[in-house]
């Protein structure tokens, strides 16, 4: 028979899974209603129901809740673009997945649009370029599943595809980089009317027919 002390544990970690939840989702609701820098840690513990203290066993500044959002958004992203029709080329398959995660609650704002400016002095400290990396490497792979037939081993692909993969999914990652970049420089841009889907879509546009094709 389980007693209340065999409970307990698994119910600390459900709670910790909660606040540690409640947290992010607090954040991306202020960051989405305001900026970044506006919003403080006061601001993120009380609007989660906690406490500045219980943020900070939870996230040691802003800056690293803003770099778990997008470690939790970069395997959506890599599902979400392998849910994508197979006749959408990559780049619009990244562009309308982006898109799509942008619809939901809480998803787009660590990718995209808050947050310290990316690969800062001290982005080694804090973790960017890591991040960078992977997503490439996750955006990558989901393209190489994209290019080639459905079923086949990506060990299988030949250097002109594996290439091709490579190639397109570091050119997407940079359009999501220059939207966050160019977001973060123009403060008119930074209002809650702003159109963020479109900002999207005319970074895509720039890098002419394949990143701008019709859809989503």
């Amino acid at each position: 028979m389980e007693t209340a002390h065999a409970r307990e544990p698994g119910r600390r970690e459900q709670n910790k899974q909660r606040t540690h939840r409640a947290l992010i989702e607090a954040a991306a609701r202020l960051f989405r209603e305001r900026d970044f820098e506006s919003v403080t840690v006061r601001d993120i513990a009380e609007a989660a129901g906690v406490g500045e203290r219980t943020f900070f066993r939870y996230f040691p500044s802003k800056e690293s809740l803003i770099l778990q959002q997008v470690r939790d958004l970069i395997p959506l992203l890599a599902e979400a673009i392998g849910a994508r029709p197979a006749e959408e080329p990559p780049l619009t398959a990244l562009r309308n997945s982006v898109l799509d995660l942008a619809g939901r609650e809480g998803a787009a704002p660590g990718i995209l649009l808050v947050g310290p400016q990316p690969l800062q002095r001290d982005a080694a400290r804090r973790g960017d370029r890591f991040l960078l990396v992977d997503m490439e490497e996750a955006v990558e792979s989901a393209f190489l599943a994209r290019l080639l037939p459905p079923g086949a081993d990506p060990a299988s692909a030949d250097p002109g595809t594996e290439l091709r993969a490579a190639v397109l999914s570091r050119a997407g990652v940079a359009v999501l980089r220059a939207v966050r970049l160019t977001h973060l420089r123009r403060p008119e841009l930074q209002q809650p009317t702003t159109d963020l889907k479109g900002l999207v879509r005319a970074a895509f546009d720039a890098l002419g027919p394949e990143g701008g094709a019709p859809g989503g």
